[in-house]
């Protein structure tokens, strides 16, 4: 089967190690399934592979990608899950939580092997491609903001960055959801595409926010970490999913001390925050935001596009 693989290590240059070419077909151990892909998006975790964050190299290669939506054997439409081990469903007890492309191949493929548990009901009312970008930057945005970050209509949030898959999930999750949104960018087009998706405010990287806000989404990390401690309420949350520039700086731990500051770490999501999200833009009739669709064997390009930075939502492939 056709699949797209990293094959190399490469921190300076991620797209060397990739390859698009034949794989084999994924094995399914009791109580797992496969499913053919008809989409894929694709996340930072596949450049962190690239890169040789999270893999070793007797693990190579290994197909990439941890999202997907596709069809099961009996023609049901689905929404992939793609955390392994949580539970113990399909892996036993024991086995330690992962994604996959980190231990077992990934969904940048015709088909992909997963614990049977793991599948969720598409929505009828979403393409394969836009469920495609469900399952980690939808999950993890909607866990920053309603499970982490406990928010509720009415309450205000600031999301540092803006374009990014989370970033924009969180964006029109929020909105749908009655918070205050606020969005920073470097971008003043970006900013003003947040505007128009419904944010109250965008401003500038370390701008001052006409108000200090209950929760942050942090996923940028050492350029903006100083900004996230200063713009949340005292006894407010700076939920954590990704350091994007790089580990914080020196962390303020006096104001956070002080001010009773909470830090919580995001990843993802449960199967079942998967399946309230899914009724929740089901029901809410929210489309996610895509930048571009690409076929399998562009991935190169696709990959490309999301090294670059100037997407503005998710970037998705098509099998």
């Amino acid at each position: 089967m056709l699949a797209a693989s990293v094959t190399s290590f490469s921190p300076d240059s991620p797209l060397d190690g990739l390859e698009v070419g034949d794989a084999p077909e994924p094995v399914t151990p009791e109580h797992w399934t496969t499913v053919d892909v008809r989409a894929a998006s694709l996340n930072h975790h596949d450049v962190w592979s690239l890169r040789g964050v999270g893999l070793r190299e007797e693990q190579l290669p290994m197909i990439l990608g941890t999202d997907a939506a596709g069809v099961a054997p009996d023609g049901t439409e689905v929404i992939v899950h793609g955390v392994i081990g949580a539970d113990g469903h399909g892996v036993g007890p024991r086995e330690r939580r992962t994604l996959l492309s980190e231990h077992h191949p990934g969904t940048l493929a015709e088909r992909v092997a997963v614990p049977a548990a793991n599948l969720i009901p598409k929505p009828a009312g979403l393409s394969f491609e836009e469920a495609a970008c469900l399952p980690v930057s939808w999950l993890t945005a909607y866990t920053m903001l309603f499970t982490a970050g406990g928010l509720a209509p009415g309450n205000s949030v600031l999301i540092q960055g803006a374009g990014g898959g989370v970033s924009t999930a969180a964006v029109l999750l929020g909105v749908a959801a009655g918070l205050e949104v606020f969005v920073t960018s470097r971008s003043a087009e970006k900013r003003e595409r947040a505007l128009s998706l419904g944010a109250a405010a965008a401003v500038a990287p370390g701008e001052r926010l006409p108000q200090r806000v209950d929760v942050v989404l942090e996923s940028v990390g050492q350029a903006t970490w100083k900004h996230s401690v200063r713009s949340v309420r005292p006894g407010g949350t700076i939920a954590v999913c990704g350091a994007t520039s790089g580990d914080a700086p020196p962390a303020e731990l006096t104001r956070i001390f002080f001010q009773e500051i909470r830090i919580q770490g995001v990843t993802m999501g449960t199967r079942d925050d998967l399946a309230a999200l899914a009724n929740f833009v089901s029901t809410q009739d929210i489309k996610p935001l895509i930048d571009s669709v690409h076929p399998l064997q562009n991935t190169q390009e696709a990959m490309a596009r999301l090294l670059s930075g100037a997407q503005f939502g998710k970037v998705v492939i098509t099998v």
